[in-house]
Parts: structure tokens; sequence; C-alpha cells
């Protein structure tokens, strides 16, 4: 099999997981980092600068978010997080601080893969690979012109907001990653307070029946979390 030479960093400490994934990515052509412990991790992140890690957060010394935190002080790595803690303080915490996404034991082979090939649109390689800016989006149908501002389903315009097209521009330029409610918010108003999360969830609720019968197409709500837009095709990807 021809590798594709993305280089992943599994920390996880349970051996038969640990093999699992290790099976997974190497069927699906990376190149498999393994650690068992965070200090160990931390070490050969430094060492080996992987194009994406997959980090479990009850590890034997460390708790992940540990490694988390030290590698976003001067790192955009794509971190998934894989967990058993399926609480949503767990994943809202682990994304807020800026894991690109959360999956919680058990997990399937086949979305296990599409997560991580979504997250490695965020590895430094894949972005400087890009040659040109990237100015349109699709998905399913979707189209979205950055320039033009404008938003098309199947040929057809669709009319939004200024600051519904704001969340729908900010989700497809993260498209395949979780956003946080908070995330989103602070992004799109700049400032959180006790109405804001209404406020976004009004807003998703007239984009979603704009998007017409099949909104999930486009756009999925992770309950008490935030959004995800499913991934597309960005104009000028490799």
């Amino acid at each position: 099999m021809t590798r594709n030479k993305y280089k992943v960093l599994v920390i996880e400490d349970e051996s038969s997981i640990h093999g699992l994934i290790k099976t997974i990515l190497s069927s699906g052509g990376y190149q498999v980092i393994s650690a068992y412990t965070c200090s160990n991790g931390l070490m050969l992140y430094t060492s080996h600068q992987p194009d994406l890690v997959i980090l479990d957060l009850g590890l034997p010394d460390l708790d992940g978010t540990d490694f988390l935190r030290r590698v976003r002080e001067d790192s955009l790595t794509p971190v998934i997080i894989l967990s058993a803690r399926a609480g949503e303080s767990d994943k809202v915490n682990a994304l807020d601080m800026g894991a690109n996404d959360y999956i919680t034991k058990p997990f399937g082979a086949n979305e296990f893969l599409a997560r991580v090939r979504s997250a490695l649109r965020f590895s430094p390689k894949c972005i400087n690979s890009c040659k040109t800016p990237k100015q349109r989006f699709e998905c399913n149908g979707m189209v979205i012109d950055y320039a033009a501002r404008q938003v098309f389903i199947n040929l057809n315009e669709i009319k939004l907001t200024q600051t519904e097209y704001n969340i729908i521009a900010l989700l497809s330029r993260n498209a395949g990653r979780i956003l946080t409610y908070s995330g989103i918010i602070k992004e799109i108003w700049g400032y959180n307070d006790i109405n804001s999360v209404k406020k976004l969830q009004v807003n998703m609720v007239n984009i979603r029946k704009k998007f017409g019968s099949e909104p999930n197409n486009y756009i999925v709500n992770e309950p008490g979390v935030g959004y995800r837009m499913f991934a597309g095709d960005l104009e000028g990807e490799t």
C-alpha cells in the first residue's frame, strides 16, 4: 500500500485499544508513533513533530489535558481526543482548550478514519500544500462563495442575514471540527452573556429552516457541546 506520509502520534495506555487504533491507522496508510504515557507522548511529539495526535485523557502519569495544554502553547497540530469520558463538560473543556475533535469509546473504524481525515485538514503539511487562497467551499450540493458572501444549495441562492452568513462561514472554514457554543459566540459576537447560547441557537434554527428539508446534510448539532459542519472540498486543496 502506498503510504500517505502523514505521521500520527497515538497516546493511549490501554494496550488493546492502542493496538486497534494502530491497526486502523496503518490500514489507512498512516505512519503510527506510539506512546503510552503523557510524558513519553510529549517527548515523542517534540522529536517526531507528528501531523496529528490521537490523545487519551486517562493516562497513568498525567491527564491528557496536560499534554493538550503544553502543545497548544506554541502549536496548532491537530489533536483528536479519544476517551471513555462522555460527559458534556469533559468534551466542552477539551474542545475549548484547543482539541480539534472528541471521540468517545467505543468507536467505529470508518467514523474514526473520517474524523482523522477531517482533522488533518488543519495540519501544517496540509495547509502549506494549498497553492491558492480558499475562495469556495463545497459540500453535498452546498457552495459557499467567500468573496461574494453568498451561499447556494443545489444552485439556488440561500438568503442569509449577515450574522447567519458569518456563522456558516465560520463553520465551513472549520469543516469537520466541532466548534463549541462558547467558541462560536466569541468569534461571531466577541462577548458572552446569559443570552448568548439562546441567541446562537435561534440563528441556527433559522439557518436550518432556510437550508430546506435536509439540514443535517450540512450541519450537525453535538448536543450540549456545539456544532460541526461536514467536511467538503476547499478550492485550492490537494
